[in-house]
């Protein structure tokens, strides 16, 4: 059995194609992949992703616990201020990334993938020697996102709060739709946008509301298939893809997410270890010169010899053409160097390009 989002009969009663994705029944696509890739980068989407999981560290040293357990910097977070970071195992791989949200001196917010949720709050649970409290609340929380150059003018109609005043990777506690609601200026999609933090109760309603209040702006539901593609062109992780248990942060280009100079972590002798010596493979970027699209896990060759894997890959709706990223031994990913794509078992040129494929127009 899937697990259910609360909105998953709403996503149905829209005409959504529903898939599982990580154990939970979600909306691949409701008009199309292009046309909600196209919304979003143009006007507005809007994304149920209540899948996604909630861990809250709450206590007088729950700094200290966020600090061990993650690779940024935490001490550096103001009250309302969010930050990327990693968890990792000892050695050194990807437990998970994460936004981590600091509410007050002694309360942190944690937002964690959906089928990494119970794992997450399992390890950094284990390193808790601290005066706090580590709460595993998914099931209290519903979760949605507002992307695209009218995300702000849209959702401004449903809320008192001055989202002018709410920065990027800032949030703000207040109302939308008269409704308790944590709004952050925060996104998987190359876009400026909202993830909203629900009661599961209040989320039909909110979801409705900003349906009609999106509709003239152009705003459109979207499912995981365009929040994939948008991902993409904006260069973004995902775990299970470009990072994972074996992939360190180093070698996925996320070394800025780890702060040297904060003290002990979880996985830092590993990192130190690695960086001293090397990294021998990176994550870099490849657009199609061929016929044929780079899927993930296919094999990457150069000189005709295998030298590294697609993690991701697909057409560009922004673009027009066919990307992907890939792991190639680090002397070999630099842009420009030619590769090729084994696509059905048949060598296709490419190259290797930078990352991101697609910056937003400040």
């Amino acid at each position: 059995m899937l697990k259910q989002i609360p909105l998953a009969a709403v996503h149905r009663a829209l005409g959504a194609k529903m898939v599982d994705f990580g154990g939970w029944e979600m909306p691949l696509q409701y008009t199309g992949i292009l046309e909600e890739h196209r919304a979003v980068r143009t006007a507005a989407g809007l994304f149920d992703v209540s899948h996604m999981g909630e861990i809250e560290i709450r206590g007088p040293e729950a700094l200290q616990l966020v600090q061990q357990a993650t690779t940024n910097n935490a001490a550096k977070l103001a009250d309302g201020q969010v930050q990327y970071s990693g968890l990792l195992y000892e050695h050194g791989g990807f437990v998970d990334d994460i936004l981590v949200h600091r509410v007050a001196a002694d309360h942190y917010f944690l937002c964690v993938n959906a089928s990494n949720q119970d794992k997450d709050f399992e390890h950094i649970r284990a390193q808790n020697r601290w005066n706090c409290t580590v709460e595993n609340r998914g099931a209290d929380y519903a979760q949605l996102a507002i992307q695209g150059p009218r995300a702000a003018e849209i959702l401004q109609k449903l809320t008192p709060v001055a989202l002018s005043e709410i920065r990027y990777y800032r949030f703000r506690d207040g109302e939308v739709c008269s409704r308790p609601a944590r709004i952050a200026r925060t996104g998987y999609t190359g876009e400026d946008g909202f993830e909203l933090y629900l009661s599961p109760g209040d989320a039909a309603e909110v979801w409705q509301a900003l349906l009609d209040a999106g509709r003239e702006a152009g705003l459109r539901p979207c499912g995981l298939g365009a929040r994939n593609t948008l991902r993409m062109e904006a260069g973004m992780a995902l775990y299970g893809h470009e990072i994972d248990a074996s992939i360190t942060p180093l070698e996925a280009g996320l070394e800025w997410i780890v702060k040297w100079d904060k003290g002990d972590f979880c996985g830092r002798a590993r990192l130190e270890k690695q960086k001293a010596e090397g990294v021998r493979r990176k994550l870099i970027g490849f657009e199609m010169r061929g016929r044929g699209i780079g899927r993930d896990g296919y094999e990457v060759r150069v000189g005709g010899q295998p030298a590294g894997w697609v993690t991701s890959g697909g057409p560009s709706p922004t673009l027009g053409k066919n990307i992907g990223m890939c792991y190639l031994p680090a002397e070999l990913a630099q842009p420009g160097t030619a590769i090729e794509i084994v696509v059905r078992e048949q060598p296709v040129e490419a190259v290797t390009v930078p990352l991101p494929f697609y910056r937003r127009p400040k």
